[in-house]
Formats: structure tokens, sequence, C-alpha cells
């Protein structure tokens, strides 16, 4: 049986020549360790091993993971799942980074909700875009994008970073072609956005050749959630 730390490594390298194999800075790609539906004990585990990036999908469990592991104080909580405006509050008090906003009022939400939290600084958001016009995903079109990015730059207490998206699973084909398009569409809009995050456990590789500057690897990590 693998341990997680033989797991973790294996994701980090698998990062690190996917890198190499594209041309890219060593280092470029940050990695975002997806613990939902696991303990705050593996967390902590994976802490000890180095990692600081953990990303959550639901806004109850990053709330309660949060208040049980404040003592680790240098850890960076991400957003990662889609976010109910009434459950925007739990979020903005806890998180650094959030990766789904897809919509005007949810920007306004987690900005007062900042605010209101007396958190310093600004919340980092990404705008999660629906490349593949999947219905059963959330996330803005690619048409709706700009209006979007005005919307949540008009918040004083969002960052605006990047976008996100999440591609077909099992077709590394589509995910390709998903991962470029956002590629392409955040090289046109309007400039200031670093950061794409795009690429699990099983797409990564492509995902690192196509740009990806955040990968969110839960499964072959953490193994399989219970």
């Amino acid at each position: 049986m693998s341990t997680l730390a033989d797991r973790l490594a294996e994701v980090k390298a698998r990062i690190e020549a996917a890198e190499v194999a594209s041309g890219r800075e060593p280092g470029s790609v940050k990695l975002v360790c997806i613990s939902k539906f696991h303990p705050a004990s593996a967390i902590r585990e994976a802490y000890a091993l180095g990692e600081r990036r953990f990303g959550e999908s639901y806004a109850k469990e990053l709330a309660e993971k949060a208040e049980e592991l404040a003592d680790l104080t240098d850890l960076e909580w991400h957003f990662v799942g889609h976010l109910q405006t009434n459950k925007a509050k739990l979020v903005a008090k806890a998180a650094r980074v959030v990766h789904s906003l897809d919509s005007a009022t949810l920007a306004r939400e987690l900005s007062k909700r900042f605010v209101a939290a007396g958190r310093e600084g600004t919340l980092r958001v990404l705008l999660e875009v629906n490349v593949g016009g999947e219905a059963q995903k959330h996330g803005a079109s690619p048409s709706e994008v700009p209006e979007l990015l005005a919307a949540a730059r008009a918040e004083p207490s969002l960052e605006v970073v990047g976008l996100m998206t999440m591609p077909p699973a099992d077709d590394l084909d589509a995910a390709k072609r998903v991962f470029s398009t956002l590629r392409t569409l955040r090289n046109v809009v309007d400039g200031g956005l670093a950061e794409l995050s795009m690429g699990m456990s099983g797409d990564l590789d492509v995902a690192v050749a196509e740009g990806a500057t955040y990968v969110r690897v839960g499964t072959a990590i953490f193994g399989e959630r219970g």
C-alpha cells in the first residue's frame, strides 16, 4: 500500500516532468491539494510534508476544517466548488482563494462578507468558465467573461487573478481542447489575469502543457474519498 507521502511525491514528480516537457520554468505550477471528504488529520499529514495549499468544495466542510486546523497559521485555503450566495459568508471568512466565481451576484456577496469578517487585504478569485458548454457544469460562458470580469473588478475587496475550468471527464483530447481554449480566453480578455486553474488527478499533465498555473489534485494524493 502506498502512503500519502509516496502519492504526494509521485504527483509532484508528474508536475515537474510536465513542466520540463513543455519547456516551462520548474516550480511555475502550484499544487492545490483537494482535501474534500478527507479528515483534518490527512491535511495535517500533508502539511507536515510541506504542503500549504488545500482545497475544499463545500462551504460547511471548509468552515469546519478551517476551525479545526486554525493552529496551522500559514495554511492557505482554496475554495474550488460551486458556491451558493447563501454560503458565501462561510467561504469569505476562511478562504484565501476562490476558484469558482461565476456571477456578479456572488461577487457582491463575497466582497460584502469578506469585509464583514474583518479580514485584511483582498480575497483572490478566479472566474469559473464553462468552456465546453456542458449543462451539468457551472460557470460563465466564454462570451460572458468580460461582463463578469468587470463586475468582479468593481468589488474593492476582490482581486481577480485568473480563470478556472473543468473539462469533460475521462477524455484527454477534449480536456486538451478545453484547456487550450481557456488559455486563449485568458490572453484576449483585459490584461492582468496571471492564473489558470485547470487540471486534476487524471489530466494534470495535459493541463500543465496547456499553461495551467494551479492544478487541483485530490484522489492521486489522498486516495479515494470516503
